[in-house]
């Protein structure tokens, strides 16, 4: 039965949450630079004078700029020019937001920590080369290894400035969504109203609830009339950053259910040892996986933090022995024509197509069907998400497209939330309020629902070729995995 969360809040479209006084630096300014932009004025009680975008390139977007008043500077910052371009322009009590691609998160926390400025990025990135060196091993090329490195500043800016880490879509919003499938899922299941306070408390629910897997399955059937030329990259959001996480390591949180370790597999050397990753890049490894909309379709498991903060937050311990954490990663099918894209690139042996398009405008029909999958609890499996489409995205904001908008809306909320909270340290989306954050990002998701199914990856088959499979138990990754 499909559970429809009513879209409350057009009178929230114009709602100011919060008022900020300082300066707000954006770092890079592509699709979601454009279009979380006009959410910050119209959320924010804030001036064009206070906010400065610094980006290499504006990828069309200089007319919104100057539309919106702000000052532009056209710089790429690298290691060698990150504080001479920030010093006079960042101190205490203001916000750097940084939307770019190959700016080392890492080293921008530990800059805004010492100025007293509080940060937000969607992803944890590496300066340019850390993804695809081939010096790293493929354990220091991933995303659990980023994360790691970024955790280890946390007990030192402890009570510090906050710091929001990986909070747009995915990663971000999805670890809300997580939160509210579990207090849905105990309603519907005889648990009562249950709203766990602590990290542990969210695990012992998930445990008893008996969630084995989490996907964050999304389907994206957003179309352009225009085809796709030999030689181009055409996307709904980040080119550079979705070829980038494409040419990473398939990565997934490894749950304690698992009998074994894929063929292909390896654990890390290091860290808190919620993950795996396999020795393939995630652009060409799937999966199978279920949305309401779409039905069971293949996914590809494309590497993202919240595949291992999730993990790690829903994990319980005995000492050091983990005894319960679920399965958990990204399945992703793009639009059709990324998936010409996608398919072009990894023929090239991952070598990026020159030509780039964001289809933003051009956009005729579709939807982004963006949510988690809760699986192996006692009603089989739940998704609970978003399910926005291009018209209805159009009416809510300008500069958006059905996809860029679940990003943008929690990279505004993630503000929001920072300016609420400024003393919080270093944070992952696991840890903010969920609540809060689903209350602010609700009006710009289109329906929002779950949907519970009896779907699982041993379903429909077929039968036609040998596989090993797992029958007394489908909620193994060998089931899901597409061979």
């Amino acid at each position: 039965m499909a559970k429809k969360v009513a879209r409350k809040g057009k009178k929230k479209l114009s709602k100011k949450y919060v008022s900020f006084s300082g300066r707000m630096v954006m770092i890079g300014f592509g699709s979601i630079g454009q279009g979380v932009m006009p959410l910050i004025f119209r959320h924010i009680d804030i001036k064009p004078e206070q906010i400065t975008v610094i980006s290499a390139e504006d990828r069309g977007g200089l007319k919104e700029l100057k539309k919106f008043g702000v000052t532009f500077i056209r710089k790429r910052i690298t290691q060698d020019n990150l504080r001479q371009t920030l010093d006079r322009r960042v101190g205490k009590g203001d916000f750097v937001v940084n939307l770019s691609v190959e700016v080392a998160s890492t080293a921008l926390v530990e800059f805004c920590q010492e100025k007293g400025a509080l940060y937000i990025d969607t992803c944890i990135e590496p300066w340019p080369g850390g993804y695809t060196d081939p010096n790293l091993s493929v354990s220091l090329r991933s995303n659990y290894a980023l994360r790691e490195n970024m955790l280890k500043l946390a007990p030192k800016y402890r009570g510090g400035p906050t710091a929001v880490i990986a909070h747009g879509a995915n990663p971000g919003l999805v670890s809300h969504f997580v939160k509210k499938a579990l207090v849905n899922i105990a309603k519907d299941t005889g648990m009562g109203a249950v709203k766990p306070t602590t990290r542990e408390g969210w695990a012992e629910l998930a445990r008893d609830l008996g969630v084995r897997v989490i996907h964050i399955a999304e389907r994206d059937t957003q179309v352009s009339k225009k085809p796709k030329k030999v030689g181009e990259f055409v996307n709904t959001w980040s080119i550079d950053g979705f070829v980038s996480e494409g040419s990473q390591p398939a990565e997934m949180g490894w749950g304690t259910h698992e009998k074994g370790l894929p063929a292909d597999g390896a654990r890390h050397e290091f860290g808190c040892g919620a993950a795996i990753y396999l020795n393939r890049p995630g652009l060409i490894t799937r999966v199978r996986t279920w949305t309401p909309l779409e039905g069971p379709f293949h996914g590809f498991i494309i590497t993202h933090n919240e595949s291992i903060s999730m993990a790690d937050y829903f994990t319980l311990r005995q000492g050091e022995n983990a005894t319960y954490r679920p399965t958990v990663h990204y399945a992703y099918h793009p639009c059709d024509q990324a998936i010409m894209s996608m398919h072009e690139c990894a023929g090239k042996n991952l070598h990026q197509q020159k030509t780039q398009r964001l289809i933003v405008d051009e956009i005729t029909e579709g939807r982004d069907e963006l949510g988690v999958l809760l699986m192996g609890h006692a009603k089989g499996a739940y998704w609970y998400g978003s399910q926005l489409d291009i018209h209805e995205a159009r009416e809510l904001t300008p500069y958006n497209n059905a996809t860029s908008i679940q990003v943008c809306a929690p990279v505004l909320s993630g503000i929001i939330w920072a300016l609420e909270n400024p003393e919080r340290g270093i944070v992952e989306a696991d840890e903010m309020d969920f609540d809060r954050n689903l209350e602010i990002c609700m009006p710009y998701l289109g329906p929002v629902v779950g949907k519970y199914s009896d779907w699982t990856p041993l379903k429909d088959r077929g039968g036609l070729f040998p596989e090993d499979l797992d029958t007394n138990d489908p909620w193994q990754f060998k089931n899901f995995r597409v061979v």
